[in-house]
Parts: C-alpha cells; sequence; structure tokens
C-alpha cells in the first residue's frame, strides 16, 4: 500500500492532473528502506497558457518531506508528453503504465489504451543507451554502488522484456522470475535491506561486466527478431485526445 502522503502533494498541484504514478527504485522493486518516492506525471495546462503569449509550465517540479518521507515530483504538460511518446522514449511509457497509481481518471486509462500505438522495435534504442549511461556511472563511482548496477540489470531485462512482448515492465524482480539471474536476486535482495548507498565488492566487477555485455547482446538480438512495429500509429489518436483535453475543463 502507497504512504497517504503521496496524495497531499498529487493534491496540491497547481494544475489538474491526468495521472499521478510512483517510478523510480519503488517501481523497480528494489527500493531501500531510505529510498525516496519518485512520483511522475501529467499536467494540463489551461488553454490561455498553451495560446497565449503568456505560456507554460511545460514542466513542473516538486520537492519536500511529508510525514518522513523525501517525495520528488515531476509532471509534463500533456503536449509534452504526448510528444515524448511519440520519440520512442521508455521513460514515459514505464510512467503511464506504473501499476503503482496515486491519481487516475479516465483519461489515464484512454492514454494506456492509445499509448499501446507508440510501442515500436526500435524503442530498443532508448534501453541501450540508457543502460550504457548507468553502466558507465556504475563504472566510475569509488566504491561501486549496488544501486546504479541494478539500474542497469533493469533497464536491459525491461528492454528484452518488451523486445520479445511488446510489454511494458519494469519491475527488476518480476523481470528475473524468466531469466532467473540468482546474482541479481542477491542484489535486491542486499538493496532492499540495506541503505540507499549500499557499496559492491570490487572483486565482483568482472562478472559483472560480463553479465553487462552478455545482455546487451541479449537485447541486441531480441531487437533483431522483434515483430513490433517500425513506426508508431498512435500520432492521429493522441492528437484528437489532446484537443479534446484542452477543449475541457476537466481531464
Amino acid at each position: 500500500m502507497l504512504p497517504p502522503s503521496l496524495k497531499s502533494i498529487v493534491d496540491a498541484q497547481p494544475h489538474p492532473l491526468l495521472f499521478a504514478t510512483v517510478s523510480g527504485a519503488h517501481l523497480y522493486g528494489f527500493a531501500s528502506p531510505d529510498s525516496d518516492y519518485d512520483l511522475r506525471g501529467v499536467h494540463l495546462l489551461p488553454l490561455d497558457r498553451v495560446v497565449g503569449l503568456t505560456t507554460g509550465p511545460e514542466t513542473i517540479e516538486a520537492d519536500g518531506d511529508r510525514d518522513g518521507l523525501e517525495l520528488d515530483l515531476v509532471t509534463h504538460d500533456a503536449h509534452k508528453f504526448f510528444t515524448l511518446l511519440l520519440r520512442k522514449n521508455g521513460y514515459v511509457l514505464e510512467q503511464l503504465y506504473s501499476p503503482l497509481i496515486v491519481h487516475t481518471t479516465p483519461r489515464h486509462e484512454e492514454l494506456k489504451q492509445i499509448a499501446k500505438g507508440c510501442i515500436t522495435k526500435h524503442h530498443a534504442h532508448h534501453y541501450f543507451g540508457f543502460a550504457q549511461t548507468q553502466w558507465h556511472l556504475f563504472q566510475k563511482e569509488q566504491p561501486h554502488r549496488i544501486k546504479p548496477l541494478l539500474y542497469v540489470y533493469r533497464v536491459l531485462l525491461t528492454g528484452i522484456h518488451l523486445m520479445r512482448s511488446g510489454k511494458i515492465e519494469a519491475d527488476l524482480t518480476t523481470l528475473n522470475e524468466e531469466h532467473q539471474l540468482s546474482h541479481v536476486r542477491e542484489l535486491i535482495d542486499r538493496k532492499s535491506t540495506e541503505r540507499e548507498n549500499a557499496p559492491l565488492a570490487n572483486d565482483d566487477m568482472p562478472f559483472h561486466e560480463g553479465e553487462y555485455e552478455r545482455l546487451r547482446n541479449e537485447l541486441e538480438l531480441a531487437y533483431q527478431a522483434s515483430t513490433l512495429p517500425e513506426e508508431a500509429s498512435a500520432k492521429p489518436a493522441l492528437h484528437d485526445l489532446l484537443l479534446r483535453l484542452r477543449l475541457s475543463p476537466t481531464p
């Protein structure tokens, strides 16, 4: 069950929200006892903040402490979020389909149906790039930490699963039910019971480097074999939904 405090920061937002969900380590299945809550969502700017001379904000960020919980909320205006969906951005798909829902609306459900038409085989490139970024972050830190390494595994397994099934799954525990990687289970157990910045033993580095390369190759093979479409088909439906949202006083 999600803490009630999450709803308070959502309710304080200046514009109506289509949805707000939990992302980050809680979504990925390896939150530490001291992990903060990453909330992500979509807000709807009023018409006069879109067509007038004074526009925006396209992105709103808020953070703070609620009942002892560190919260971080980022929302995008619907136009920006829809544009990101069409740019093969896996991160926004994960936010949209997150099962950890703090706030939802009927339009949220409609958007989830429409966004299935945004998923293409080229989302693999998002996961290749994200995994590489996290791997470099993991490598350069001293001491090496478990958190960025788990992000590497999570990203690669999410990409492989998406290429094979056409579905978004961001929970590393669920993803690992198929792969049965014992070292991933051990890392999740450590991250979930220790502090956020728990270190990794340096003598494990060669093994994890080999696993990183192996899973990158597995993602490449899944991408090559994927039957997902080459291009998104959802742009007309997203356009129609955005027009209805702008002309309606509430989402």
